[in-house]
């Protein structure tokens, strides 16, 4: 059991969850031209709250996750909500190529932090996608690692340049970021602190297919 697995009954009671999931989801529908016959991946989906968001403007949203708790806790929103496009999916993405169809979409709301190698992430996104396909990454610009504490054993936060480049080296194009969201988050007893979320949009080429 992970993590996630213990927070996943309890995450959507978060009313930040919510209201960042809202605010990436505004974005990707404002700057990505969504379109009926599309088909998407979120990956590391949590409990599916941007996939819920906008699966009204594409054909399809595979919700993909390494937790089963949070897999459960999808399959029992899709179950009492009954939307015919979306489904729930465990799988680690990080340690197996995914061996089915492409994607016109690939989205990841604050799980990039969590990668260990993110240049063999990026590839895979790359590979997932149909040429001209999108990649929409929400996650926390460079931070001083108090977002999560001591013992954290991923990135904190990233700088967006060097991000970028790391995007571009994977065969992306149009890669533009704005900010998305701010987050406070308590970080001790006694202090609040404000975190930045951006959203990186890019392209897959259409050149190598």
């Amino acid at each position: 059991m992970n993590e996630f697995d213990i927070k996943a009954t309890g995450w959507d009671l978060n009313p930040m969850h919510i209201e960042r999931a809202e605010a990436i989801a505004r974005q990707i529908v404002g700057k990505i031209p969504l379109r009926p016959w599309m088909t998407a991946l979120e990956y590391g989906a949590g409990t599916g709250l941007t996939s819920f968001l906008i699966k009204d403007h594409i054909r399809e949203i595979t919700m993909m996750d390494n937790s089963s708790g949070m897999v459960r806790i999808m399959n029992e929103k899709i179950e009492a909500a009954q939307p015919n496009n979306l489904k729930a999916i465990y799988f680690d993405l990080e340690k197996h190529d995914w061996p089915n169809g492409k994607f016109d979409l690939i989205i990841s709301q604050m799980v990039l932090h969590h990668v260990d190698n993110i240049g063999s992430l990026i590839k895979k996104f790359y590979l997932m996608l149909n040429p001209g396909g999108y990649i929409a990454v929400a996650d926390l610009y460079s931070e001083d690692g108090s977002f999560h504490g001591p013992g954290f054993t991923g990135h904190n936060g990233f700088d967006i340049r060097e991000l970028s480049a790391l995007i571009r080296k994977h065969g992306f194009i149009n890669i533009h970021s704005d900010q998305c969201f701010v987050l406070n988050k308590k970080i001790s007893d006694t202090e609040t602190k404000q975190f930045y979320v951006f959203l990186l949009i890019a392209n897959r080429d259409t050149i190598n297919q």
